[in-house]
């Protein structure tokens, strides 16, 4: 990776959807890493040697400068290939800007919405805030809801065999770029010449055993007899086989629980009382099951969850489960994938040609989060599992108060049919076609045009099953009785236990389960027109340039759900559906004004309008920029700008639905407990109940200002340090409210006071927010208890990161012992806070009771040393600190090792090997991570060292 080379600049050609000529011209401004070591800025004495036009990204005019005034980080295919990134997930993540939680094959919860999805997110203002653009066009989003909210690109299917390079600009870039570019842009430029004929095969496993990995990848291209028409074709298959959560001893049984000295087991089979008392099953009755989760079923316990009615008071409680049955789930999921793109151009004159971009890809994603589970839901909806019994023989019968039951089941391989039948199943199609015209005009060329139309579209077919209400409830319970005399206020059901512990054929598991089944897609339609010229008129200090673009375009998505899926019909769900469009148009201007030698001006300004569910909304944005080079070795530069986002299009079309949740029932917690610290009620007080979610369409747009200032120094051919603030601060963002905040603050606004007794104004903003969105039961059986909790989506008052990006990079020989090439970069986050509404106490993310899991710090390091046809690399990954599970301190930084070697065995033939995580490391443990994998799976996971060996071939064209 490098920031300040000259390939770096000139690749912003296809970001920013300059015209023709400029590629020609880049691509005979490339030229080899080595040979552009330490060059950092057009003035020193490499650079004044270029007299061609370039393109530098974070603008659209065409200059002669290599560095602009905002940062840029570009990671060039030598890059990925030396530092061993075996997909794009995987070289996103190395990035020091990208420090948001994002989700993981083990995020169990986010990967029923999004299954197999992958995301980036530039400084951690979340991954539907980060511009994502294939080749300088915008893609279509995942079509699933993020977390089932945002609207978000998905990179996972992106060909990491077939990248080019990968540029990122992280920072306010609206003017530029539109209006979504609020914390960066990140294009990923796929292979642009067509030279020969290149193959490259991959091979990859890991040490610990599953994850076998197969890639290969083609790039070709041919040219016409007449010259005039010239195509350029790729493409990329990709198999990614799963690994398991038992496949590694570090989660592969609830005895890995760094929490408990016992192992408290995964509860299959469970049967407790009103307050959750665990039912004693008996010995007997779980040494009848033993067979079941590949034989680990077991008579188990979990001390203080059983209940003594005779001494009133708490004792072990039993039931029936499994250790090993904890690690029924992928680590990393089963994922195969074929990519192709074309890129034809055909020349009609001199100055005008036609192209035409394609790009395509499908892929089948398979997803295992665990076994379905059923408990009791009632008619109106309610899912704390509890009906009134009389069968509780030989326990309660004379305790008639006490005949209240819940039945609880986790199924098992055995009674499902195979893992296979549990397996969440994700096809899905990509399309991205781009018909256009570019070329020149003027006296000597020297306006360059771009006219197209882009049509992106992503398609999924998506299912899983799912435990069907009325099926299992009558196969568990029969028939609901009709009580005249039953005054506990739940449903009697003559139920035999013995039905709970006996386990069920698959046929019989079939009669209760259905696949539900969703077709959701996502499309752009998107017309653009943009003119440049780095001569609009001559000034005292040099020519002036100028861009302008002019856009149309319409947005939509429509989820398709299974119908059966919006009502009460499958256990723990009924969704939201959600369909809408939007229709944006935006125009805007950029000027490149040379003030002095040494200073130029960039400013640019844009306005967008956007029309969506009855309302319409417009805003200018700018972006001012400024470069000084007092000297030939130093560039200090400094960007401000604005952006301006309309909300997310299923924050706004979401259809009414609820999801099963839980949480911590704070207010009871301080009303039944004396003095009780937060983590007090968490662990004691955590209840069931259900998420009420919809739509807003009354959502405002969100606005952003971002600042960003600081240096590049070179003072030697083979050396650069850059340094640059940054600072992002939004308004008006749209986000779910924190179902945990919430319920914080509703018994903050009750008691009138904070858990430290800060006095608490029940007729703040926050307040009165909070005791709307907290429903409790007011009569009945269940009194004071949560109903629900309404998370739907509103615009919060502001979020704010500032923070310094420090990179360095450096080269010098060793004689007869080849070379050496370093480099380092550096993230450091000064503040990250969020107010929830004007007023409110502002929320710090790094301090560790708010939950955020997020490091402030993040860096890079690599050192390769090349002798004659060989190289080695090595890799250095670093995270900082972040808030543990229990959200009362923080877990350790950590280091993760890469180490590649790359051969030329001839001048067609390479070898590479690489090694990830070189040193074997597990997780950063967190001795209060009481949930499965029992460490943070958004930040880390359990793979271990990886090995790959890549052989690349080339046919014709220049060597490789």
């Amino acid at each position: 990776m490098r920031r300040h080379v000259l390939a770096a600049a000139v690749s912003g050609f296809s970001l920013l959807a300059a015209v023709p000529a400029l590629a020609q011209q880049a691509d005979e401004l490339d030229t080899t890493p080595e040979e552009n070591a330490g060059v950092t800025d057009a003035s020193t004495p490499a650079a004044e040697s270029v007299t061609d036009q370039i393109v530098v990204l974070g603008s659209r005019i065409p200059r002669t400068q290599v560095e602009g005034p905002a940062p840029v980080t570009t990671i060039t295919a030598d890059d990925i290939l030396k530092q061993g990134y075996e997909d794009i997930p995987a070289l996103m993540r190395s990035l020091t800007q990208n420090v948001g939680s994002t989700q993981s094959t083990q995020s169990y919860g986010a990967n029923t919405f999004t299954p197999g999805a992958k995301q980036v997110d530039l400084r951690g203002l979340g991954p539907n805030h980060t511009l994502v653009l294939v080749n300088g066009r915008r893609v279509a989003d995942f079509p699933m809801p993020y977390s089932g909210n945002s609207n978000v690109a998905d990179i996972s299917n992106i060909p990491i065999g077939l990248i080019e390079r990968v540029e990122v600009l992280s920072g306010a870039a609206s003017a530029i770029y539109g209006s979504d570019a609020i914390s960066g842009v990140v294009n990923f430029q796929l292979k642009e010449k067509a030279d020969g004929t290149r193959i490259d095969l991959q091979l990859g496993g890991t040490e610990r055993g599953g994850g076998a990995y197969q890639r290969a990848s083609l790039t070709t291209g041919w040219n016409s007899d007449s010259g005039k028409l010239t195509t350029l074709f790729g493409a990329e298959y990709r198999n990614q086989e799963p690994i398991w959560g038992y496949e590694r001893e570090i989660q592969d049984s609830a005895a890995d629980n760094p929490t408990t000295d016992e192992p408290v087991a995964l509860r299959n089979f469970l049967r407790t009382d009103e307050y959750y008392s665990y039912l004693d099953p008996g010995a007997s009755t779980c040494a009848g099951l033993s067979q079941l989760n590949e034989g680990s079923t077991f008579y188990a316990s979990r001390d203080g969850f059983g209940w003594d009615v005779d001494a009133g008071d708490y004792t072990t409680g039993y039931f029936c489960g499994s250790n090993e049955a904890m690690g029924y789930g992928m680590i990393q999921s089963d994922w195969e994938g074929i990519n192709l793109f074309s890129s034809s151009t055909y020349e009609i004159n001199s100055q005008v040609e036609l192209f035409l971009d394609f790009q395509g890809g499908y892929f089948d994603t398979q997803v295992f989060n665990g076994f379905k589970s059923w408990y009791y839901v009632a008619p109106d909806g309610n899912e704390e599992g509890t009906f009134f019994n009389p069968n509780h023989i030989g326990l309660y019968e004379t305790y008639s108060w006490l005949q209240l039951d819940n039945w609880y089941r986790l199924f098992t391989p055995e009674e499902i049919g195979g893992f296979e039948n549990g397996t969440i199943t994700n096809r899905s199609y990509t399309l991205n076609v781009t018909p256009g015209i570019r070329g020149h005009f003027g006296e000597g060329n020297s306006w360059n045009y771009e006219v197209y139309y882009n049509h992106a579209r992503y398609i999924s077919e998506m299912a899983w099953p799912e435990i069907v209400i009325d099926a299992a409830n009558d196969f568990f319970l029969g028939a609901p009785v009709d009580d005249p005399n039953n005054t506990t206020g739940y449903q009697r059901f003559d139920a035999d236990p013995a039905r709970l512990y006996t386990p069920l054929t698959p046929a019989e598991y079939r009669q209760i389960s259905a696949d539900t089944i969703y077709e959701p897609e996502t499309w752009v339609h998107n017309v653009q027109a943009s003119v440049s010229t780095m001569d609009l008129f001559e000034l005292p200090a040099g020519p002036m340039g100028f861009a302008a673009v002019a856009e149309a375009s319409t947005q939509g998505y429509e989820i398709n759900p299974d119908p059966k899926a919006l009502t009460q019909y499958y256990v723990g769900i009924r969704d939201s559906d959600g369909e809408g469009e939007r229709e944006h148009y935006g125009v805007g201007g950029e000027l490149l004004i040379p003030v002095f030698d040494f200073l130029d001006i960039n400013a640019a300004g844009r306005y967008d309008h956007y029309s969506y569910a009855d309302n319409d909304f417009g805003e200018f944005t700018y972006n001012l920029g400024a470069e000084l080079r007092p000297t030939d070795t130093l560039l200090l530069r400094a960007a401000i700008g604005t952006g301006f986002r309309a909300p997310d299009l299923h924050y706004v079309y979401r259809g009414q639905g609820t999801v099963n949740g839980s949480g911590a029932d704070y207010y009871t917690c301080r009303t039944s407990e004396s003095a009780p610290e937060p983590t007090d009620c968490v662990n004691d007080y955590w209840e069931g109940f259900v998420n009420q979610r919809g739509g807003n369409p009354d959502l405002l747009p969100e606005t952003a200002q971002s600042i960003s200032a600081g240096f590049v120094w070179a003072p030697f051919d083979n050396f650069d340090i850059s340094v640059d603030y940054f600072r992002i601060e939004m308004e008006d963002q749209v986000l779910n409210l924190s179902v945990d905040q919430l319920l914080r603050d509703e018994a903050d606004c009750r008691l009138g006071q904070t858990f430290d007794g800060t006095p608490v104004d029940a007729s703040t903003p926050t307040c009165i927010d909070a005791l709307e969105r907290v429903d409790r039961y007011a009569s009945g059986a269940l009194a004071g208890e949560i109903q629900y909790v309404d998370v739907l989506p509103i615009n919060v008052a502001e979020e704010f990161t500032d923070g310094i990006d420090v990179e360095v990079n450096g080269g010098f020989s060793l004689g007869e012992y080849g070379d050496l090439s370093m480099g380092a970069a550096y993230t450091y986050v000064f503040d990250h806070t969020i107010q929830q509404y004007p007023g409110d106490p502002v929320i710090d993310q790094f301090e560790p009771a708010e939950g955020y899991e997020i490091p402030r710090e993040k860096g890079k390091a690599y050192l390769t040393w090349s002798t004659g046809p060989f190289s080695t690399t090595l890799t250095t990954l670093y995270t900082g600190e972040m808030t543990n599970w229990n959200w009362d301190d923080k877990i350790d930084d950590s280091y993760w090792f890469y180490l590649s070697a790359q051969y030329q065995v001839t001048d067609r033939a390479r070898l590479s090997v690489s090694i990830n995580n070189l040193l074997d490391s597990n997780p950063v443990e967190d001795p209060t991570h009481a949930s499965y994998p029992y460490y943070n799976s958004s930040w880390y996971d359990s793979v271990g060292r990886e090995f790959y060996v890549q052989l690349s071939y080339k046919f014709g064209g220049e060597a490789l």
